[in-house]
């Protein structure tokens, strides 16, 4: 996985949760964390407050836990 592939994947998804995205790419978070800040540094992606719907509400993770971000054309 690259940057390239990174921004694929979030342009489709336009909304995820970085944790859909280490298991979609079977990496840890803190692997995917710097390819997000490198997203997140220009400008194309941003960090939100809600989950905009993306959590589907399993109730596995602790929801302050729950980090989303969003693909910003």
């Amino acid at each position: 996985m690259d940057l390239i592939t990174l921004k694929q994947y979030l342009r489709a998804r336009k909304v995820t949760p970085i944790q859909d995205a280490a298991h979609h790419f079977r990496v840890d978070i803190d692997a995917i964390r710097p390819l997000f800040d490198v997203w997140l540094h220009k400008g194309k992606i941003r960090k939100r407050l809600d989950t905009g719907g993306a959590c589907k509400g399993c109730c596995k993770c602790d929801p302050a836990t729950v980090e989303v971000y969003e693909w910003v054309d």
